[in-house]
């Protein structure tokens, strides 16, 4: 009997220990692909803040992207390309997010009479609804500015939707996109201070009282220069600073 269940114990502890590697695998899964995210984020603010440069700038941005490397690559070949990673990169983060979700869930086997509504809990389940949110918003950002090119508003005399420059002004003129916006770029901004820490975390660079304050500040600061330097476009358009004849 004592050898059936050193046997039987041996066998949990190997299955503990495959479980916890596959949990920290699907962690690293979330972080390199949160990190491809975070490196197109940039590039997209600093597309977006051209806007203050006025029309012809930002629509030679737009432009650049479509003929980046012609002729070796296709009219919008590197779109393509950036379209592929972001799409492999989000059904690898949806998927770990998911799977580690229902781990948590299943390892809740004691169901307690009072819960404890700690902080990591808020902070997790923050991150699960934001990222339910900005998924949904991904999908409307993309029929609005890419795929349908939706004017909302009719569009105004004179505007042309298949012009970036335009679309845009048309759009975060109309309050109620710009709040929207707004909303999903603060969910954004804690999605990244939340989720910058925790990749720090999984990739070992937390290991020191000064490692983990430095971690915990990049997140704060990247957090807020993404969230910030999105939302001051659609907040200037809205207050009539930028605009179509700027």
């Amino acid at each position: 009997m004592t050898g059936v269940a050193i046997q039987n114990s041996g066998t949990t502890l190997v299955k503990g220990a495959r479980a916890t590697q596959s949990t920290i695998f699907l962690k690293i899964l979330m972080a390199v692909s949160g990190a491809v995210f975070i490196g197109f984020v940039l590039l997209h603010m600093y597309g977006n803040l051209r806007a203050f440069w006025g029309h012809d700038a930002y629509d030679a941005y737009a432009r650049g992207l479509r003929t980046f490397g012609t002729p070796d690559l296709p009219f919008g070949g590197l779109l393509w390309i950036i379209r592929t990673v972001l799409i492999v990169a989000l059904v690898v983060h949806v998927y770990a997010a998911a799977a580690l979700w229902k781990r948590a869930k299943r390892a809740r086997t004691i169901q307690y009479q009072v819960k404890k509504h700690t902080g990591a809990i808020f902070a997790s389940r923050l991150m699960r609804w934001g990222g339910v949110t900005l998924l949904l918003f991904i999908i409307w950002h993309l029929l609005e500015f890419t795929i349908v090119k939706v004017q909302v508003n009719g569009g105004s005399p004179g505007s042309d939707r298949h012009d970036p420059y335009y679309l845009l002004v048309d759009s975060f003129n109309t309050w109620w996109l710009t709040v929207i916006y707004l909303v999903a770029m603060a969910m954004l901004g804690a999605h990244l201070h939340h989720g910058i820490w925790s990749a720090t975390q999984t990739l070992g660079l937390t290991g020191s009282e000064r490692t983990r304050k430095l971690a915990k500040r990049t997140a704060f600061t990247l957090a807020v220069v993404i969230a910030g330097g999105f939302s001051i476009v659609p907040i200037f358009v809205l207050f009539h600073v930028i605009t179509k004849t700027s």
